[in-house]
């Protein structure tokens, strides 16, 4: 996989000079850059004053690959000195933690760091206050409040805002006061520390490891978006003024392709930061500290916070000098944490999985159902999230909604608008019909995996599984488990009927499960 933020920096020639190819160091193959151009929007671009552009050469290249000269590298970080040390030279205080080394799941790239306790920490010690002039927030990029939450808002997401900024920061090599926190995020190569690279990086075949889970259709999905936000960038660079000074001739799409972009997105995507009661425009900050440095966990409270002027983080739990430092990483589902951070939680509390279910459209009473869905909470097409350890209560949520689709009988529509809650009448057919539709939602869903929960198990056991392989079984894993509960939860229903051998009722307007 090329590395997460590398790209060719433009040599410096005048504006109207065409530039040739150049062979991208890591990709292999050559990217043109054509002659930058006004692309009519009105704005005279020999009217603005030429600015150095960084050379292509060998030694303003920020991070040699990482395959076979670790050696190379590591005399860079003894020369330049390391992320942490350049932090303090610029106003980090003192603080209570140290970077060291893990081995990659890759042993062909170099280890990665991570953020452990240099003394014995207390639950509610302060780890580490990163001051606001070492954060790159939305703010600081676009140098205006009012633009950064116009463009988050109107035109492209926060990550894509930053991503930029770093794209266009690297090509500053190391004349950019940023150098050093690039250069780690570039070591990290978008990887967390239990972690393996967003699925959105993954070639075809790797992605085939996901087949059966609604997370594949997710990471497609956001690919496309990220594409869409690509095809934005030069609008951000013109309305930016902060950007339009600094890098007048660099158009982003011309300086920089899709491909390397989306590495870059992935990259900060990996690393960024939610903070709470901050304004839009500083509400998403790169953190140099935080993840990936921290690992993200879901059974934790610490999360960086923005107070006064700095972001600090206060741990939730003892720790032993040299043990990492985890933060929690939200409520988010595994699906979320395998697409944004490249890993699984197997003690994830909010781990859920989604079942939709739709009032039949073409049902002559589906007006009516429709209104007595609202007046219950319940819209015509309804998600239900069915939480890891609660199919049981899952499954019973949504009977109610099933049963009124199943109603037909209008003088039964008629008592259920006249009702006060969500009971439906329930005859032993109609129940029996419900219960037998979910039974076969969950069996068909389980069918569309290619492995049962069993091979799964024999593969996670092999300590050689290729580590993509690994979170994806972990996931897919993790969904069967869930939809085998439902099914069992569902199955345990119909067994608790007055007479399991009633047929069940027909439903010509029966509602729709995906």
């Amino acid at each position: 996989m090329a590395h997460p933020m590398e790209f060719v920096s433009l040599p410096n020639k005048p504006v109207s000079t065409p530039i040739r190819s150049f062979a991208h160091p890591l990709f292999g193959v050559s990217i043109s850059v054509s002659a930058l151009r006004n692309h009519g929007r009105g704005i005279s671009f020999r009217s603005i004053r030429p600015r150095n552009i960084c050379s292509a050469s060998g030694s303003d290249t920020l991070v040699s690959s990482s395959r076979g000269n670790g050696v190379l590298a590591k005399e860079e970080e003894d020369k330049v000195g390391d992320l942490k040390s350049w932090m303090h030279n610029n106003g980090l205080p003192p603080c209570k933690v140290v970077l060291k080394e893990r081995p990659s799941h890759d042993d062909q790239l170099r280890p990665i760091h991570y953020v452990a306790a240099s003394e014995d920490l207390q639950a509610g010690d302060v780890a580490f206050s990163v001051p606001n002039s070492l954060v790159v927030t939305l703010e600081r990029v676009l140098g205006n409040e009012t633009i950064a939450e116009l463009l988050a808002t109107h035109k492209l997401s926060e990550l894509a805002c930053l991503a930029l900024y770093l794209m266009y920061e690297k090509k500053q090599g190391k004349k950019s006061f940023w150098y050093p926190y690039i250069r780690e995020l570039d070591r990290q190569r978008g990887r967390g520390q239990l972690a393996v690279v967003s699925p959105l990086l993954w070639s075809e075949a790797e992605l085939a490891y996901l087949t059966g889970s609604p997370t594949k259709a997710e990471v497609l999905e956001r690919a496309e978006g990220i594409k869409r936000e690509y095809n934005e960038l030069d609008t951000v660079w013109f309305m930016a003024g902060s950007l339009f000074q600094q890098y007048p001739y660099d158009i982003p799409t011309e300086a920089f392709s899709f491909e390397i972009f989306k590495q870059a997105f992935v990259a900060v995507q990996s690393c960024v930061v939610h903070l709470q009661n901050v304004s839009l425009a500083r509400r998403f900050a790169l953190v140099p500290l935080g993840p990936p440095l921290l690992a993200y966990i879901s059974n934790c409270k610490a999360m960086l916070t923005a107070v006064g002027g700095a972001v600090e983080l206060i741990v939730d739990r003892p720790y032993k000098a040299g043990e990492s430092i985890v933060v929690w990483c939200g409520p988010q589902p595994n699906s979320k944490l395998l697409l944004n951070y490249g890993f699984v939680d197997e003690d994830n509390s909010y781990d859920r999985i989604m079942v939709e279910a739709a009032l039949n459209t073409e049902d002559p009473q589906y007006q009516d159902k429709r209104m007595v869905a609202q007046r219950n909470s319940k819209l015509s097409v309804q998600v239900f999230h069915v939480y890891a350890g609660k199919e049981k209560e899952a499954v019973t949520d949504m009977l109610p909604y099933l049963r009124l689709g199943y109603v037909s009988d209008p003088s039964e529509m008629q008592s259920v608008i006249s009702s006060q809650g969500p009971v439906c009448p329930v005859s032993p057919c109609m129940e029996r019909a419900v219960l037998d539709q979910l039974v076969d939602y969950f069996k068909k869903r389980l069918a569309r995996y290619p492995t049962t929960l069993t091979e799964d198990e024999i593969l996670l056991a092999d300590c050689n599984l290729n580590p993509k392989k690994r979170v994806a079984t972990q996931l897919v894993r993790l969904e069967k488990k869930m939809l085998n509960s439902c099914l069992q939860a569902t199955v345990d229903l119909i067994s608790q009927l007055p007479d399991i051998s009633v047929s069940p009722c027909p439903a010509p307007y029966a509602p729709l499960l995906k």
